[in-house]
């Protein structure tokens, strides 16, 4: 790989906004650049001379800190902005703003509660967008979560992933990875929180292997690879609602008792932050099955493949 790389062109910036817009062959590319990324085989600073803006709408310890530490050692300047420090916070569109920013840096990564904020960024910028969560996606921690799988149990096409708890934006961008990256995916969720039909009804048509229960033994038999999350979104955690969809979820709890319907050689995931005792316990996340820490750092290298692809990178 050269050591500067060209933004891509023809068609416009390289949005990663969704999995479900790109090609499984554009996400493997990302997870192959991130792959050389953490085996330190990148010549140079692929990233030298470029800038990229880190805005923040919601608190963050692991995509602020992967992504700046991920640029800086690519060799770019990260430029970290929060709602309250920028002009959004007045009342300034998001089409001016992606207009403006897109005259000084180089790419916008956008972590924010409202998908149509990131939707317009992207419609009027000209340069790369970048997903950093919304309410209904994550999609840059579905590739560390994959690229993190297929480092302790090889190949995800074709393995079991189960889903037990809310079906949350991260459930929700596991469903987008089962059509894309070829795994059957269980997801075990309370009636009330199952994900949007509609989205279960593309991945079906993109012909992915989806199966919704609401038994997280059933869910969990027999998969490789068990994930959960928070139950309480940082946007709920004050509602009246908090307390009764913990007595909800509580039969879906990651424990002990669940990982034995599992496969013997199961992994453990969650995106973190954890609530201990809660969604997950203690002795399954610090448990010889869990893989959570590794997870969190292949954020760090997931997103560098992201970075380079949305720089040009293959």
């Amino acid at each position: 790989m050269s050591a500067a790389l060209k933004t891509a062109g023809g068609t416009g910036p390289r949005h990663f906004l969704e999995l479900m817009d790109l090609e499984p062959a554009a996400l493997r590319r990302m997870l192959e650049l991130g792959r050389q990324a953490k085996r330190g085989e990148l010549q140079g600073q692929p990233l030298a001379g470029k800038t990229v803006a880190l805005i923040f709408e919601l608190p963050s310890t692991r995509t602020r800190v992967s992504f700046e530490v991920g640029i800086r050692q690519l060799g770019g300047t990260p430029l970290v902005l929060t709602a309250k420090e920028i002009q959004l916070n007045r009342g300034e569109s998001i089409k001016d703003t992606a207009r403006v920013l897109s005259r000084y840096v180089d790419a916008i990564m956008l972590r924010t509660a409202d998908v149509a904020q990131i939707r317009e960024l992207a419609e009027y910028a000209t340069i790369p967008v970048i997903n950093g969560l919304t309410n209904i996606s994550h999609p840059c921690q579905l590739m560390a979560d994959v690229m993190t799988f297929e480092e302790h149990r090889g190949p995800i096409a074709g393995q079991v992933v189960a889903w037990t708890g809310d079906g949350n934006n991260v459930a929700q961008s596991f469903i987008q990875a089962a059509a894309r990256f070829g795994f059957t995916l269980r997801l075990a969720t309370p009636p009330e929180l199952q994900p949007p039909a509609e989205l279960l009804a593309w991945a079906r048509r993109e012909g992915a292997r989806v199966e919704l229960t609401h038994d997280p033994a059933e869910a969990v038999r027999g998969a490789r690879a068990v994930v959960t999350d928070c139950w309480i979104s940082m946007s709920d955690e004050k509602t009246a609602a908090a307390q009764n969809r913990h007595n909800m979820l509580m039969p879906y709890q990651l424990n002990a008792a669940l990982m034995k319907h599992a496969a013997p050689d199961a992994i453990v995931m969650h995106c973190l932050p954890a609530h201990r005792g809660e969604e997950i316990t203690d002795e399954v996340m610090d448990g010889p099955q869990s893989v959570v820490f590794d997870e969190a750092e292949n954020r760090l290298h997931a997103q560098k493949g992201i970075l380079l692809w949305a720089f040009g990178a293959g």
